[in-house]
């Protein structure tokens, strides 16, 4: 894990917001061709082979959320304009997820970066943030970075913290991304993805254009990431596996396979899929509207694909999801590797 770790803290520092991907893209494949990987970027997707590509694919996408100027002194959430979510049109985001994001990111310490390069270009602190009310759109106001012009992504400050068997920081999804990097020093000789805005929903594309040209009849897909969780669900689990989400049946061998592997190592696990419905009885019974089971990025693959991909997912239980101190078990971690390493053998 000493290794992981080292690599987490050294990533985990990089920029690498939501529509501003490629600075991050030039440190993996770094990193990925100092660990013998062939490495080639595709529009929204950095792909990485070994010795036997067609042995097993795992995907994680790499954008994490933070700001972007869209005007003088003027900042919205990334996600929202690489979504085409930030205007008047009826896809416009609503006030209560807006009023959430607000408090999650408030007195945050940020910093602006060239997309491209990565270059440091000044830092500041999220004052606050209002509701435009002409654009009914979320502006937030941050001081100490004058000059920076309309394009240039601003990251949240970040590092890696460890204390009673947790990491802490903003993890989505670096954290998976990490593992998939040390896999190939782990032995990987297949074929690993990292994609790019999946938080504005747009990462699918990618990779099903990926497939389309390069796979074969059939592709059989490991997409990893983080799953939000209450803390004392989070504490009970390894991992955490889908048999579905609100887009798509996921593979039921795959699926199985991945339990099987779990069983084996003695690792705990939950459906979150089936987490979601016993929840929602509950809701129901308080008089409150179920929750949706959630959109992934297989689900939507899965069904754009129409037969070409599918797959399962395999997910690090979190708490502080899409904030500053998400936090996983380093035992999550660690049962991660051991399955990738098994499905990937």
């Amino acid at each position: 894990m000493n290794e992981y770790i080292d690599l987490l803290k050294a990533l985990i520092r990089q920029p690498s917001v939501v529509g501003s991907e490629h600075s991050f893209f030039r440190v993996l494949q770094r990193e990925l061709e100092e660990r013998g990987a062939d490495v080639a970027w595709y529009e929204g997707v950095l792909v990485a082979q070994g010795q036997r590509p067609g042995s097993a694919y795992f995907s994680a996408h790499i954008d994490r959320h933070g700001l972007v100027c869209t005007g003088p002194d003027e900042y919205q959430y990334a996600a929202f304009v690489a979504a085409n979510r930030s205007d008047l049109l009826d896809n416009a985001v609503s006030e209560e997820l807006m009023e959430r994001v607000t408090e999650r990111f408030t007195s945050e310490t940020v910093y602006a970066y060239d997309p491209w390069s990565g270059g440091y270009r000044g830092s500041g602190t999220i004052e606050g943030a209002y509701i435009c009310e002409y654009r009914n759109n979320l502006i937030f106001e941050v001081i100490g970075l004058p000059g920076i012009v309309a394009g240039i992504p601003v990251a949240f400050s970040d590092r890696l913290t460890i204390h009673d068997g947790y990491l802490e920081g903003q993890l989505d999804n670096v954290l998976t991304a990490a593992a998939l990097v040390h896999a190939f020093s782990l032995g990987f000789e297949g074929t690993a993805f990292f994609t790019a805005q999946e938080e504005a929903g747009k990462s699918w594309r990618y990779l099903l254009e990926w497939f389309r040209r390069f796979g074969d009849s059939t592709n059989n897909l490991y997409v990893l990431d983080t799953s939000p969780f209450p803390v004392d669900a989070a504490a009970e689990q390894h991992l955490v596996l889908r048999r579905r989400d609100a887009n798509a049946l996921f593979n039921i061998d795959a699926t199985e396979r991945v339990e099987a592997c779990c069983r084996r190592h003695g690792f705990g696990f939950v459906y979150k899929d089936a987490f979601v419905e016993e929840m929602n009885q509950v809701r129901v019974t308080r008089g409150e509207a179920p929750r949706s089971l959630g959109s992934t990025e297989l689900g939507r693959i899965i069904h754009a694909g129409e037969g070409l991909v599918d797959g399962t997912t395999i997910q690090v239980p979190t708490t502080g999801y899409h904030t500053m101190n998400e936090s996983a078990r380093l035992a999550s971690v660690e049962a991660l590797l051991t399955v990738m390493t098994d499905l990937g053998g």
